[in-house]
């Protein structure tokens, strides 16, 4: 009888447990979702056109980012891609190493837009991964100027730096990968 109220309690909480940390990941999601949809008003706001691109785009990316720097540097943050067609969310995580003549700390938002949507399936599956980029720069207060554009294999993509201090003469990385707690 011991054993079996002891397995009964065991259950209780391991269930309680699981329905917690299912409520932690949709308080995440919520996070993260928030945060892309203010990044994406930076960015229009910065330059309009890049509204009607997304828009019309199979799909798009935006993360968010903080990073610090000292000769080596790097930052990390979530993001999601979003497919037009189907309006589903993946959750997605972003990280940046950089070395070189650099110091300073900085908020910065991605934005990818895909060309295609075999383009935007690769990303989600393989993630994207950058290297040997060389970046110069300096900066300071809100954000930039305008948005900087780019281009990647799968379409073009975006960065707008806000809130911080930078200064560099350096070469980066950009990895992005699947985010396996939040899907």
């Amino acid at each position: 009888m011991k054993l079996l109220k002891w397995l009964t309690t065991g259950a209780a909480l391991l269930a309680f447990g699981m329905s917690s940390a299912v409520a932690a990941d949709k308080a995440k999601q919520e996070e993260v979702l928030k945060a892309a949809h203010a990044a994406l008003q930076e960015f229009y706001k910065k330059d309009p056109k890049i509204k009607a691109k997304a828009e019309s785009a199979p799909g798009y990316a935006v993360f968010s980012t903080f990073g610090i720097s000292f000769l080596i540097g790097g930052s990390g943050g979530k993001g999601i891609v979003h497919d037009n067609a189907t309006k589903k969310n993946t959750f997605m995580d972003l990280a940046t190493a950089s070395a070189g003549l650099q110091i300073g700390a900085a908020e910065t938002r991605y934005l990818f837009i895909f060309k295609d949507k075999a383009s935007m399936q690769q990303f989600i599956d393989s993630g994207w991964d950058a290297s040997a980029n060389v970046a110069a720069g300096a900066g300071t207060g809100a954000s930039s100027a305008a948005a900087t554009l780019g281009t990647f294999t799968g379409g073009e993509f975006y960065r707008l730096t806000k809130a911080g201090l930078e200064a560099s003469v350096a070469a980066s990385g950009i990895k992005v990968w699947k985010d396996k707690d939040l899907n």
